[in-house]
């Protein structure tokens, strides 16, 4: 068993948007015999890109796993989108994988989306190779892109192959390791490669390529020193193992290159794979917690000796099997029928079916052993995040955090008929996705959704159409402000009330203060002296929580504070949980009105690509957005522009900007932090949502 898990990889392949992810993962599973023709992604074709929205798009919008062969390993792959909207796909793959793919095209090289997801990466510590696609477009730079990797992204990017020609005559690559070419003829749809010396005009190139290589690699294996140094030939096994160990130990990102769209290169990068990314056996024990001692730390190594431990990273609905929960398994196997421990609820779960996921199709497992990524249905309480494990052997896996919703908008059922299936659709999407959040308005009444952008929102709305078979309205998109305070301030809740019997009594002081930007809502207790009895202590803790949720100015939760509980006072018979709930409501209210509260709105991070006649007006519509230019560089014909602009002026920017470039310039954008409205603007806001 332990040489079977030293033979498996599982690794995700990650990308900012059109980089093509989904068609190398496409190459991959012809070239691995899954699939018998290659799927494009414009003729919405592509195996992983199963759901109709995003055959229609051309888009990747939620992660798809599958599992293929190579030499002898068993490569399980995650596909993760490349939009902004659904980076929670990407977060929650890369908190179960063991090394990724990082794909960039040869001529933009690193791209908005490629820091996030490669922070993502670093965040949870995996292991990267980087794969330099599209050498087969016009404006392709090979160089260029490597030196974006390790200017942009910090990494020690180390070429272990060079290609051969660019853009029209982009034939192949030489491999530095062997020092051989690799040439694929345009007859074989690329399943086929001829290995030849390195032609002649990239002999001198290629030498100082591999001396580059053999220094990066120097350290990690003393023989390839020694043998540098004295002008002996190095080994390719030995050039291979320290690779390998540069990479696990994320030293070295050992970069290939090739065109995936036109079949090259793609049987070099799953060698990479399996030569260079950790197997599961190679990576240190899994760390959780005792959830009877949280500071408690409890450790599972990989193999069937230690008892079963796995992560829930995505349920997703099956209109066949109701839900489908998506495990990693760390430790230990489990088998259909088995029972599991969730700790988060204290309750059992059942496994129903085991299935090994091909995209939207599968195959039954009887058994799920550790370093296998499958899909288990019948089980009824679990949500992203959750652990199951072994009965007696209890342990909490470190959760994922997810990022807070920037856009929201109301949503009603078309008829009566549809508004209890509305309410059922949207948990069950909710549970899918947690990023998507949906809440009653209590003030209007309505129903009210919340996503990481237009497009989510528009993707959501949808789904609940075609698949859910449910009629919706919607209103136009809105802002999701937050609240803050900009000074410290203490408050005071009092509840007292007699009604001939038992009354109600409860009495709580606490200190509202600013927290650093971006750091969340910490609520604490400090309560000395018994001033507030230990048991009446968290229903006040949850009361102001709850209170925090509606900010002084508007309504909009509060962030980025710490509320603390400093004392209080109680009564021996009055005295009650619900009473101190609504004292410690009552003093948030108190405290927040005093300490000068202010609207914060989400700003976004935009790169324009522009032609040169055409930059002077987008930077000058940028202006009129409240937005800030913050670089600008010169890139294959056009100019890209680094800018900020606040997300309530740039609802319709597509659209803008097509017509002030006449479609030829092009734009990311995505969340980069909250930030004070100006006072104007914000009276505005405050007066359009206070109804006056």
């Amino acid at each position: 068993m332990q040489h079977d898990l030293s033979n498996v990889r599982n690794i995700g392949i990650m990308a900012h948007i059109d980089a093509g992810k989904t068609t190398l993962t496409e190459r991959i599973l012809f070239y691995t015999g899954v699939s018998h023709r290659m799927g494009e992604v414009h003729d919405g074709a592509a195996t992983m890109d199963w759901m109709v929205q995003e055959q229609e798009r051309g888009i990747t919008i939620t992660s798809a796993a599958t599992t293929c062969f190579w030499r002898d390993c068993r490569v399980n792959i995650i596909d993760t989108p490349g939009h902004v909207d659904f980076t929670i796909e990407v977060e929650r793959s890369l908190r179960v994988l063991d090394g990724a793919i990082a794909v960039f095209t040869a001529v933009e090289g690193v791209e908005p989306q490629s820091e996030t997801v490669w922070k993502q990466a670093e965040k949870y510590h995996v292991p990267r190779i980087a794969f330099i696609n599209k050498m087969d477009r016009v404006g392709a730079d090979f160089d260029a892109a490597v030196k974006s990797i390790r200017e942009k992204l910090g990494a020690n990017a180390v070429p272990f192959q060079l290609p051969i020609g660019s853009q029209d005559t982009f034939v192949g690559m030489v491999d530095l390791v062997r020092m051989v070419a690799l040439r694929w003829p345009d007859t074989s749809l690329g399943a086929e490669f001829i290995e030849e010396p390195i032609p002649a005009e990239l002999e001198d190139e290629a030498a100082m390529a591999r001396e580059t290589l053999i220094d990066a690699l120097a350290n990690e294996d003393d023989r390839i020193t020694e043998a540098f140094l004295a002008g002996s030939p190095v080994e390719e096994e030995w050039l291979r193992a320290a690779g390998r160990k540069a990479s696990i130990a994320q030293r070295v990102v050992p970069v290939f290159c090739g065109a995936a769209f036109k079949n090259k290169g793609v049987q070099p990068l799953l060698d990479a794979v399996a030569d260079y990314l950790p197997s599961p056996a190679e990576l240190p024990p899994t760390e959780g917690k005792d959830p009877e001692n949280t500071a408690k730390a409890l450790h599972r190594k990989p193999g069937i000796a230690d008892p079963f431990c796995a992560l829930a990273f995505k349920v997703q609905s099956d209109p066949f099997l109701g839900t489908l929960t998506y495990l990693r398994v760390y430790s230990g196997s489990i088998g259909s029928g088995e029972v599991a421990l969730n700790p988060r609820t204290g309750k059992r779960e059942r496994i129903g079916r085991l299935l090994q996921m091909h995209a939207n199709k599968r195959e039954d497992l009887e058994r799920a052993t550790e370093g296998l990524i499958v899909a288990a249905a019948g089980l009824r309480n679990v949500a992203t995040g959750d652990t199951l494990c072994d009965q007696k052997h209890p342990i909490v896996l470190e959760a994922m955090t997810f990022p807070e919703p920037v856009i929201w908008l109301s949503i009603e059922p078309a008829t009566k008929v549809d508004e209890d299936k509305l309410t059922a659709a949207l948990t069950r999407l909710q549970e899918e996705d947690p990023t998507f959040k949906v809440r009653l308005d209590k003030e209007s009444g309505q129903i009210v959704m919340a996503g990481m952008g237009e497009l989510h929102l528009d993707i959501i709305r949808d789904r609940l159409q075609r698949e859910f078979k449910v009629g919706c309205n919607v209103g136009r998109p809105q802002v999701a402000y937050r609240e803050t305070i900009s000074r410290s301030a203490e408050g005071e809740g009092l509840v007292k009330r007699q009604t001939g019997g038992r009354g109600q009594y409860g009495h709580v002081k606490l200190v509202l203060t600013p927290g650093a930007r971006g750091e969340g809502l910490i609520v604490r207790d400090e309560v000395v002296g018994g001033t507030i009895p230990r048991e009446f202590v968290k229903p006040a803790m949850d009361g102001a929580r709850e209170a925090l949720d509606v900010g002084a100015l508007a309504g909009f939760p509060m962030v980025d504070a710490i509320c603390t509980l400093i004392g209080g006072s109680f009564h021996d018979v009055d005295s009650s949980d619900i009473a101190f709930r609504i004292a410690a409501s009552m003093a948030v209210q108190d405290a927040a009105a005093k300490a000068t509260p202010i609207l914060l709105e989400p700003i976004m991070k935009l790169e324009i690509s522009s032609p040169e006649e055409y930059t002077g007006g987008v930077i000058g519509d940028l202006s009129g957005r409240r937005g800030s230019v913050n670089r600008m560089d010169a890139r294959s014909g056009v100019q890209v522009i680094g800018a900020e602009a606040p997300l309530a002026s740039m609802f319709g920017y597509a659209t803008d900007l097509r017509s002030a470039t006449q479609g030829r310039a092009s734009f990311t954008m995505q969340f980069h932090q909250y930030a004070e409205v100006p006072p104007v603007i914000s009276q505005e806001i405050v007066a359009r949502f206070r109804g006056y």
